[in-house]
């Protein structure tokens, strides 16, 4: 009776790893067919993805407003690039976002004028809030998470990757959206992913809060999407080619 249970439990045991050896040997188990990832034609130097929301063209500032009143902007369009009138005021673009694929060209002007945060000083908010730094940070001393490619006043880039003054710079930003709990406690902060001329700078930072000049930044509920704006610091900087992928 015992060899008869021994052969048994020995067959059953063949015949599981049998199954086992046929199951991990089968490709198809792991093959997902569907959902099917929707296609996108990629854009070139100068045009956007096919799934892209163009914020500015080259043509035309219609997609943004003057911040503090909503107004038509008074920043200045010449050739293919939007750039600063000094005074004029911060600009926003009229749609709102929250997680998003951007991408923005700047240029700061190729006469240098000024030093440190006086020279080439521009900034890219995210939701209004999270501000990325623009400046012309070749050759120009400056507190290091005040320079280009940093969360202003929060991260410095992990390298200088600046073009000279006049030359055009390119930043592609993946930016993940705040979370707040229904008490407006934070749930998750927001984050950077940022490439400058396509080097890796910020490597999924993230944000210790809003953008402030002074004091500790910290986090406050907002909405969950909210405008891009462009800072007018009184420099002439110039931007183009602006385009974003929600997320």
């Amino acid at each position: 009776m015992r060899k008869s249970v021994l052969i048994l439990l020995s067959g059953i045991t063949m015949a599981a790893s049998s199954m086992a050896q046929t199951t991990e040997g089968d490709p198809k188990l792991t093959e997902v067919w569907t959902p099917v990832p929707a296609i996108v034609t990629p854009g070139s130097a100068n045009t956007a993805p096919s799934d892209a929301i163009v914020l500015f063209n080259g043509k035309d500032g219609s997609q943004w407003q003057n911040k503090k009143d909503a107004s038509p902007i008074k920043w200045k369009i010449e050739g293919d690039a939007l750039t600063v009138e000094k005074g004029t005021g911060d600009i926003q673009s009229k749609k709102s976002f929250g997680s998003c694929q951007l991408h923005i060209e700047w240029r700061t002007p190729s006469v240098v004028v000024g030093e440190s945060q006086g020279r080439g000083n521009s900034g890219i908010f995210f939701m209004g809030q999270y501000e990325l730094q623009v400046l012309d940070s070749y050759d120009n001393k400056t507190y290091s998470n005040g320079q280009a490619g940093s969360i202003y006043k929060q991260f410095m880039p992990l390298v200088n990757a600046s073009k000279k003054p006049g030359e055009w710079q390119t930043y592609d930003v993946i930016f993940t959206a705040p979370k707040f709990k229904a008490d407006g406690s934070l749930e998750s902060p927001a984050k950077f992913t940022v490439l400058h001329n396509g080097v890796l700078i910020q490597n999924g930072t993230e944000a210790k809060g809003g953008t402030v000049y002074i004091g500790q930044p910290k986090y406050t509920a907002h909405d969950a999407k909210g405008p891009f704006v462009l800072q007018d610091h009184g420099n002439p900087v110039s931007f183009r080619n602006i385009w974003v992928r929600e997320l």
